[in-house]
């Protein structure tokens, strides 16, 4: 009988330091802590992480070097956010991986003044822009080329500078992410526009989840479970946004007011999930058409999109974390040493 308790009492330890154990991963931000990234806060704050047995650390980037590839190649994050010019890495060798795209359109945009004579890509010609990047921000790059304009003449009349150049007229139009520079200055009392990729058919990505194939192929049920849970993050923070609101202020970007927050929570709810979408969701098709903006041709995509692309093991209906199944493998292992316990004290 003692003997009986004794390996009752050891397997149950076993597997209950088992299940208290969780796997380290990092996730590299692609900007500073704000309503952007809630979904993975919300993931963190409600145990969702923990009980998928995770323990993440999420990072936000350096304003001045936001280029999160090097971080996940050199294995110094597991996971990452960045924009559609993913592919592009891909095409160019880059072994990386999309697992999810959390806003369905791009959310940079090309800001004027409420008297500027800009109205349409093909009023850029000739103005001073803010300089363009043909990686960062490309589609904002590829709007204006696919308008007529040459794309020498566009980085020679791009320089230097940002808000304050362009408040001091040195700009005419400056590239702006649609949550922030745009409540900033509207809170100033400066009026202004924004011109958009969206607005003029071009629909790319924002916001890619992503990871490397050497994390994909080492580790695919790390990969599975960080993704099931931070889906199940961004469902909860679209659903419960005061709740994600005060949780991003408080826990992470204390720097930014509720009411900012509130605005761009607001404003980004529509990116993320417009309707018929599903959260997170890519297509090969709207790859493609990524592809042909970037003048990516058909055999470089084919060659390059095989394997680009995350086949999630499971349907999200299904979210058993190891954390459950390990209980249930406790359960079904104790019952019978249980009764076997019981039959000998009977005796």
């Amino acid at each position: 009988m003692r003997g009986m308790r004794y390996y009752l009492g050891l397997l149950c330890l076993m597997l209950s330091i088992s299940a208290n154990g969780s796997d380290k991963v990092t996730l590299q931000l692609k900007w500073t802590h704000q309503f952007q990234f809630a979904g993975y806060y919300m993931a963190a704050k409600k145990g969702f992480y923990k009980d998928a047995g995770l323990d993440v650390t999420i990072l936000p980037a350096d304003p001045n070097n936001p280029n999160t590839f090097d971080q996940v190649l050199n294995g110094q994050a597991d996971f990452a956010i960045t924009h559609s010019g993913i592919l592009q890495q891909r095409v160019q060798g880059a072994p990386v991986v999309a697992l999810a795209a959390m806003l369905q359109f791009s959310p940079y945009c090309w800001m004027v003044k409420n008297n500027s004579d800009i109205f349409q890509p093909r009023d850029f010609a000739g103005k001073k822009l803010s300089k363009i990047s043909s990686l960062e921000n490309a589609e904002l790059l590829v709007m204006l080329q696919r308008a007529g304009l040459d794309y020498q003449s566009l980085m020679a009349a791009s320089q230097k500078g940002g808000i304050e150049q362009w408040l001091a007229g040195e700009l005419d139009a400056v590239q702006v992410y649609v949550t922030n520079e745009p409540y900033t200055l509207t809170l100033r009392g400066v009026g202004h526009r924004l011109i958009c990729p969206q607005k003029f058919g071009l629909n790319v990505y924002g916001d890619i989840l992503y990871t490397s194939q050497a994390m994909l192929k080492n580790k695919p049920d790390i990969v599975e479970r960080f993704y099931q849970a931070s889906l199940k993050g961004w469902r909860y923070a679209l659903h419960n946004m005061n709740e994600s609101i005060n949780v991003t202020q408080h826990d992470y970007a204390p720097h930014k007011s509720m009411q900012e927050l509130a605005y761009e929570a607001d404003v980004l709810a529509n990116y993320i999930q417009p309707p018929g979408s599903k959260l997170g969701g890519m297509s090969m098709a709207k790859w493609r058409l990524i592809a042909d903006l970037y003048n990516i041709d058909q055999d470089e995509f084919d060659h390059a999109f095989s394997g680009f692309m995350y086949d999630q093991q499971q349907s999200e209906g299904i979210e058993l974390s190891w954390m459950l199944i390990l209980a249930i493998i406790l359960s079904i292992a104790c019952v019978p040493l249980y009764i076997g316990l019981i039959s000998n004290g009977r005796r």
